[in-house]
């Protein structure tokens, strides 16, 4: 799948990729569909559709210290609001400016993001209320949101030219899938769409219409299988039911890693009966809905609220056939429903219900992303100490599912085991060298345990026992977790070396937010 852009997760000082252009259809660019009815609804999209223009800058990860170079995007975002505009997540993370552009060039405003869910890929714009809202929008038609539509639906997709001309570009639902649009693993609804676009300016993310009204938000194009990953209709409708909640909560999670029960001699060993189904409870995330309703690893889900699991995993939706069992909890629910999954456990079926939560990213020991927050760091002496994150591992390359350290990939895979001590992981990511560093120039990579005698949870800890070195001591201690190694660290030598380092143009030696 070839992305209309790709957008890193984060820039890496040492596999930084220049992203990619909008993909043509082809050498020659194939017409515009004949206009059909609905093609006509939606033919002066410039009523409901408005350019976004953002500008992002992320932190960089190998000098956590300092941003890395800004870059710009543009998109084209539908009104859905009298003042509010959707678009993707992917468009406003780490954003430190985001306008809204009328598509003929005559109006931009500056817009706030009101709520973004990283997880789905949507984010909704909003313009403050005022003389300049209503300005802005005047003469524009907020958009319903469409039906679900079966499979083999024509939808349109709407591109605008820098001109300002509309183009609509008919393409037919071929399927739906439970797929990732941006963070990886984070899985929802989603459409491929069968459609020659051509290319065109405002094309990161665009509106996909159905008889006039939005039913989903391109999020890529393959443009050799002329196939498009929509955002789809029911994930944008519970997202902007939940942006009128009071406080947004999101899509919940269940809690649980599950395996397949395919396996003859698996399913013999758990005694399930041949006339069933079911996906096997490999792990239970502490804090998390299926531990606070005391699901177990081996338990084995065989329904979801009456739907059957089968062995792969599937259930048989209404309208889009098989799709995997996380659609029912995450695609149909909110925080704070309630399913009804029906257990196997230890040759006996039985009934538990589960009230759905949603873990907030800030509470994982290793957090997957962190759009928009600057990472916590600690430079002592030389040495630099960072918080352990998804984006960090990312650092190692292309491959840092097999090249980062192994202590650090078992931190994020097995997070239970770290739990009772830590809160964030610390590492030791790398030595400058220094008169204070001598020696320990090739340390780098591991976990920090304890400093002058006091455990470390997460970077304020690390920071307050760094200042707490007891009046009788001369030197820092720093010990590593399961490594028999202890290093110590001139207090005073440490301290003149710090002072050199911000002499040096170094504006800040920590950050604990």
């Amino acid at each position: 799948m070839k992305p209309i852009y790709l957008l890193p997760l984060l820039l890496l000082v040492a596999c930084q990729k220049p992203a990619p252009t909008p993909p043509p259809s082809s050498a020659a660019p194939a017409a515009t569909a004949p206009e059909t009815s609905a093609a006509a609804a939606v033919a002066d999209a410039n009523l409901s559709v408005v350019r976004i223009n953002a500008t992002l800058q992320n932190w960089n990860v190998a000098q956590p210290w300092e941003k890395n170079p800004p870059r710009r995007r543009r998109s084209l975002g539908a009104l859905v609001g009298e003042r509010e505009v959707i678009t993707t997540a992917e468009m406003v993370a780490d954003a430190t400016f985001v306008e809204l552009e009328s598509t003929d060039g005559t109006r931009r405003t500056r817009a706030e993001v009101a709520n973004v869910d990283y997880e789905a890929n949507l984010a909704l714009l909003e313009l403050p209320e005022g003389d300049e809202a209503k300005t802005f929008f005047q003469n524009m038609k907020v958009l319903e949101i469409a039906p679900t539509p079966p499979l083999r639906e024509t939808l349109e997709i709407i591109q605008v030219e820098d001109n300002g001309q509309s183009l609509v570009t008919a393409g037919q639902l071929l399927s739906a899938d439970v797929r990732a649009t941006f963070l990886p693993g984070q899985l929802f609804l989603t459409y491929r769409v069968k459609a020659s676009m051509q290319s065109s300016a405002s094309s990161f993310t665009v509106p996909v219409f159905n008889e006039g009204k939005l039913a989903g938000i391109l999020s890529s194009y393959d443009s050799k299988d002329q196939i498009s990953d929509v955002i789809a209709t029911p994930l944008i409708a519970r997202f902007l039911m939940e942006s009128k909640k009071e406080t947004y909560q999101g899509f919940p999670n269940l809690g649980v890693n599950i395996n397949p029960t395919e396996d003859i001699h698996f399913r013999s060993y758990l005694k399930i009966p041949e006339s069933e189904g079911g996906i096997y409870i490999s792990k239970v995330r502490k804090g998390s809905a299926a531990d606070t309703a005391k699901l177990q690893p081996g338990d084995v889900i065989l329904a979801i609220d009456g739907n059957p699991i089968d062995r792969r995993g599937y259930y048989k939706d209404p309208i889009y056939g098989a799709l995997p069992w996380v659609q029912l909890v995450r695609g149909n629910k909110s925080a704070g429903d309630a399913v009804t999954l029906s257990l196997w456990r230890e040759g006996k079926a039985m009934e538990v219900p589960v009230t759905l939560t949603r873990q907030e990213e800030s509470t994982r020991l290793v957090p997957n992303y962190q759009f928009g927050v600057a990472p916590n760091f600690l430079i002592k002496g030389g040495m630099i100490f960072q918080e352990l994150t998804r984006p960090l591992l990312e650092a190692y390359g292309e491959d840092w599912e097999s090249r980062a350290p192994l202590n650090f990939l078992d931190a994020m895979s097995n997070p239970e085991a770290y739990q009772e001590r830590h809160d964030r992981m610390i590492c030791l990511t790398g030595v400058i060298p220094t008169q204070a560093t001598v020696g320990y120039e090739g340390l780098r990579n591991l976990m920090i345990s304890r400093v002058n005698g006091k455990p470390v949870r997460d970077m304020k800890e690390l920071i307050a026992a760094f200042g707490a070195l007891p009046l009788s001591a001369k030197a820092h201690s720093i010990e590593f977790l399961d490594e028999s190694l202890v290093i110590y660290l001139d207090e005073k030598m440490s301290d003149l070396i710090d002072e050199n380092l911000l002499q040096r143009g170094l504006h800040q030696l920590s950050r604990s937010e």
